[in-house]
């Protein structure tokens, strides 16, 4: 594949998988796997960017996304946990049941 578009599609495609699951899911563990697609997709966006670009000798695309791994990997870890946390408390992990925690 020689140009930039197959790329988008895929990533747009895996974005609207990723919104779609979060938008219509009532369990919280699959709401954070709707997440985590789309920022796969924000990944293979960067790369596909990083590869296209003109002067793809500087490494700023590979950066932004060992950045946004990071990122995913601590939402994982703190969302898993406040899902625990919930789970523990209410023995149920519809995200419905939260509305009595707004005060």
């Amino acid at each position: 594949m020689d140009t930039l578009t197959p790329y988008l599609l895929f990533s747009a495609g895996l974005f609207c998988v990723g919104l779609t699951g979060v938008m219509l899911r009532r369990n919280a563990i699959l709401i954070l796997a709707g997440v985590e697609l789309m920022l796969n997709a924000a990944n293979i966006n960067f790369v596909a960017f990083w590869r296209f670009h003109p002067s793809a000798d500087d490494m700023s695309g590979l950066v932004m996304v060992l950045f946004a791994i990071a990122i995913a990997a601590a939402e994982a870890a703190v969302g898993l946990a406040l899902v625990i946390s919930i789970f523990r408390h209410y023995r149920n992990t519809d995200p419905e049941i939260l509305e009595d925690l707004k005060g």
